[in-house]
């Protein structure tokens, strides 16, 4: 298991005011071999990405996913509000069970979800096999690698 924890990276990139050189640090954060990884798991973080961003981040997952390799991504289907909170969920694994989440402040609110189409664009060639609307308003997203 690989933890990358990009959250740190947004906040950097936040409180520096590099925000705009985000997509370029990222075509280069994830030093996998390309096809290394048999799953990734994306909690929330396309959440605070912009538009540039987000594609360069798929990118880097797509190149480093292996063939028939899954992606599951989560995407908040609800616009921001200018009162909502800025901050980040971590999650915890507590037991094969149970997972734990809790809050924590973050620099960057959450930006304008990614409609559906969008979503499947953005990980070309990566099908979607599965996905489910939460009542949450949160969609669960899962993709898998073609050869």
């Amino acid at each position: 298991m690989i933890v990358e924890d990009l959250a740190k990276d947004i906040d950097r990139h936040v409180q520096e005011g590099t925000f705009d050189q985000f997509p370029a640090f990222l075509a280069s954060r994830l030093v996998h071999d390309a096809a290394s990884i048999d799953g990734i798991l994306c909690w929330d973080v396309f959440d605070y990405l912009d538009r540039s961003s987000t594609q360069s981040l798929a990118a880097q997952l797509v190149r480093v996913l292996r063939p028939d390799g899954v992606l599951m991504a989560f995407f908040r289907t609800t616009e921001p509000r200018a009162d909502d909170r800025v901050e980040y969920t971590r999650y915890t694994v507590v037991d094969r069970a149970t997972l734990q989440h809790r809050a924590y402040a973050g620099a960057r609110p959450r930006q304008r979800p990614l409609p559906n189409r969008d979503i499947q664009r953005v990980f070309e060639p990566l099908r979607v096999v599965e996905q489910f609307l939460l009542k949450t308003n949160t969609r669960e997203v899962l993709l898998r690698k073609i050869h």
